[in-house]
């Protein structure tokens, strides 16, 4: 699984981050979050799918 965020999307509410700091961070110099993995590890599979779910915006891609 890769995951990605959308710049022109992404509100910067951080909730992704909370729910899964070990993939995602906030980048205080873009105001976005990030995906700080290339390849998502199965054990995150779940937490980064939750996290899409739960975007108000959008921004968070599964592929």
């Amino acid at each position: 699984m890769k995951a990605s965020v959308e710049k022109e999307l992404c509100m910067g509410d951080r909730n992704c981050n909370i729910l899964c700091p070990e993939v995602f961070k906030y980048d205080e110099n873009e105001l976005m979050s990030i995906v700080l993995l290339d390849e998502i590890p199965k054990k995150y599979e779940g937490l980064v799918t939750q996290a899409r779910n739960e975007c108000p915006a959008g921004a968070i891609n599964i592929a």
